[in-house]
């Protein structure tokens, strides 16, 4: 018995109902290779037996450390914004927040770093490695890349954790996801002592997203954090730990000799 025809209607591919790509994007755009800050949040934890130390040589080591970071922070292609935690988390005492055009120059700073005597005490305890770019949530229009500036380290808190969403929020339809976003942004509105920046580590790195609340009022961004997970959106997230409370310092700081 051989199979009636399909109707003529049901062979017609069926278009979108609006111009959106999976992402939600407007209108599929050529790949944006626009120039972007890369940022690396790199932890420390010091070895406690460099406590130990005579205090003579631990202020050597400390001050050829530094003298790297100082060398560092004056070139204009590299950011650095330098955060101690000491007494706020037990397993990193430090952390160097790093921002630049060139991924390659964490590599040659790290390099420098490592060439220290200090270097033998230091044990690397974290390193989250993203992309800034622009928020397709935000403007679904402008290249991902385009006017996207970041400027670090405002406030005297910085709070960062890597964050991970579930699949089934990439199965979502892009309507779907900006409605969720939108009110993830109406609730966030009311904290104006709490910046967010929010970049980007698909492929590069084992997490989707870096999050870094840059701010002078840790109460608020509890609130805030307590706010937003009412929100719709959080019923989508898969990890958002370890977090990490920062407290900005100069190099000479970071820890104590």
């Amino acid at each position: 018995m051989t199979a009636e025809p399909a109707p003529a209607h049901a062979a017609r591919p069926r278009g979108p109902m609006v111009e959106l790509d999976p992402s939600g994007r407007v209108n599929p755009k050529e790949p944006d290779r626009a120039r972007r800050q890369f940022l690396n949040y790199a932890f420390f934890r010091i070895d406690p037996a460099f406590r130990r130390l005579p205090r003579e040589e631990r202020c050597a080591l400390h001050r050829e450390y530094v003298e790297v970071l100082r060398r560092w922070a004056a070139r204009d292609e590299v950011i650095l914004r330098t955060y101690t935690l000491e007494g706020l988390r037990a397993d990193c005492d430090f952390m160097l927040w790093r921002i630049a055009h060139d991924v390659r120059r964490f590599n040659e700073m790290q390099r420098d770093l490592n060439a220290t005597g200090m270097a033998g005490w230091l044990s690397p305890a974290y390193s989250f490695l993203s992309l800034q770019k622009r928020s397709q949530y935000v403007n679904r229009i402008e290249g991902s890349g385009q006017g996207v500036e970041l400027l670090p380290g405002e406030g005297q808190f910085l709070f960062v954790y890597p964050f991970v969403k579930t699949r089934a929020w990439y199965a979502l339809s892009p309507h779907a996801r900006q409605g969720m976003m939108d009110e993830h942004i109406h609730v966030s509105a009311p904290f104006k002592g709490v910046r967010l920046n929010t970049s980007y580590s698909y492929g590069i790195d084992d997490q989707e997203f870096v999050v870094a609340f840059d701010s002078d009022y840790p109460q608020e961004f509890v609130d805030l954090v307590g706010r937003l997970r009412f929100t719709e959106a959080s019923l989508y997230t898969q990890r958002d730990t370890p977090m990490f409370t920062c407290l900005k310092t100069t190099p000479e700081n970071i820890f104590t000799p």
